[in-house]
C-alpha cells in the first residue's frame, strides 16, 4: 500500500537544505543546541514535577532529510498493521503496486514540505539498542531560519525551542504510561479503518464542497476528516485530547521556565505568535488541507486549559493529570477545563 522507497526519494528530493550556513557556523548551531538541551533538562523536571524513568532518550541535532528518514522510519513501524488490513481488503496485486507508489509519492511530498516547518519533535515510539525510549529530534536548518527571520537571539532562541521539546521527552519518560497509552490510541484508529467504498462515493457526493470550504478558511476540517468513520473520529478525538494537552502544556512550562533561563523570552514569544499568524496564499492553503491549522489549536487550547486548571487547583492539582489515562482530559473538557476538574478532583 506504501512504497517507501519511493516516500524516501521524493522527500529527499524536496526537503531542501534550509539557509546558507558556513561549516564553522554550522558546528557552532550544533553544539549550541545540544548544550541548550542539556540545561533545559533540570529546570523543566523542577517546574513540572516529572523526572526521567529508564535509560535517557538521545537528543539527535538533525538536517531535514535526517528528520524525514526518522520520520519515515516511524512511520513505517506505526502503520504497518494499518497497511496490512488494507492490503487484505484491497487484493488486486497491479492496483496495489500502482497505489503504492502514489502513496509513497505522496507522503513523502508531505514530510518534505513538513520538514522545512517543525523546530523539534519528540519522537515516543522509537526504541535504542541499549533500550533507550524515544529520541528528540532537533531541527537545526529550521531553527536557525526561524531565529533569523525573527530577529531574535539565537542562544536565546534555541534554548525557549529546547525547554518546549524538553517538556515533551519528559511527558513520555517520566509519565511511565503514556507511551502505551498513545500507542493504544493509534492502534484503536488503525483498528476502525476500512476501506470503504461509500466513504469514497461520499466525498465525491459531499467532500468536493467541504474541500473548498477548507481552503477558504470557512471549515476547521482537514482532508483526512472527509474520509474517516465514526469509530475513527472518536479515536481522533480522543488522540485530539491528549496532544491538546501534551502541547498545550509544554507551551506554558517554555513560557513558566522562560523568565529566568531567557532573558528575551517576552520578546520571543511575541514574535513567534506573530509568526504562527502570518502564514498565507498557498501556504495557508496547504496548512488548512493538512489540518496544521488545527495543529495550532491544540497549542493554544491545551496552553489555556493548563492554565486555567493550575489558576483553580494549582499545579499539585493539575499533576493529578499524569496519574492515569482515566485522568486525561477529553477533547470536550479541553475547552471546559471546570469539567475536568470536577471529574478529576471532585
Amino acid at each position: 500500500m506504501i512504497d517507501w522507497d519511493v516516500a524516501r526519494r521524493t522527500a529527499a528530493t524536496f526537503a531542501g537544505s534550509g539557509p546558507e550556513v558556513e561549516p564553522h557556523e554550522a558546528a557552532d548551531v550544533v553544539a549550541g543546541l545540544r548544550s541548550a538541551s542539556e540545561v533545559a533538562s533540570a529546570p523543566v523536571s523542577e517546574y513540572t514535577g516529572l523526572k526521567a524513568v529508564g535509560t535517557p532518550a538521545p537528543v539527535l541535532v538533525v538536517d531535514r532529510r535526517r528528520w524525514t528518514e526518522a520520520n519515515l522510519s516511524s512511520f513505517q513501524d506505526l502503520l504497518e498493521p494499518m497497511v496490512a488490513k488494507l492490503a487484505e481488503q484491497a487484493p488486486n496485486r497491479i492496483s496495489r503496486a500502482v497505489g503504492s507508489r502514489v502513496s509513497g509519492a505522496e507522503l513523502g511530498g508531505l514530510l518534505a514540505f513538513m520538514s522545512s516547518k517543525v523546530l523539534g519533535q519528540f519522537d515516543p515510539f522509537w526504541t535504542g539498542p541499549d533500550g533507550e525510549a524515544g529520541r528528540l529530534l532537533l531541527v537545526a536548518p529550521n531553527i536557525v531560519d526561524v531565529e533569523r527571520k525573527l530577529g531574535v537571539d539565537p542562544d536565546d532562541f534555541r534554548l525557549w525551542v529546547c525547554l518546549h521539546e524538553e517538556t515533551h521527552r519528559l511527558q513520555f519518560t517520566g509519565v511511565p504510561w503514556m507511551r502505551d497509552h498513545v500507542r493504544g490510541l493509534l492502534d484503536e484508529f488503525t483498528d476502525a479503518t476500512e476501506l470503504d467504498p461509500q466513504a469514497v462515493s461520499k466525498f465525491f457526493s459531499e467532500g468536493v464542497g467541504e474541500l473548498a470550504r477548507i481552503v477558504r478558511g470557512e471549515s476547521d476540517a482537514s482532508i483526512a476528516d472527509l474520509f474517516q468513520n465514526d469509530r475513527q473520529k472518536a479515536a481522533v478525538d480522543r488522540i485530539t485530547g491528549v496532544m491538546s494537552l501534551l502541547e498545550g502544556h509544554a507551551d506554558v512550562v517554555m513560557d513558566g521556565v522562560g523568565p529566568d533561563y531567557v532573558p528575551s523570552v517576552q520578546q520571543i514569544r511575541r514574535k513567534f505568535d506573530e509568526r504562527r499568524k502570518g502564514a498565507g496564499g498557498i501556504d495557508r492553503i496547504i496548512r488548512r488541507l493538512l489540518g496544521l491549522e488545527g495543529k495550532m489549536r491544540q497549542y493554544r487550547d491545551g496552553a489555556v486549559f493548563v492554565r486555567e486548571v493550575v489558576d483553580t487547583v494549582g499545579h499539585d492539582g493539575f499533576s493529578a493529570v499524569w496519574a492515569s489515562p482515566e485522568n486525561l482530559p477529553s477533547k470536550a473538557e479541553i475547552l471546559e477545563p471546570a469539567s475536568w476538574v470536577a471529574r478529576v478532583r471532585p
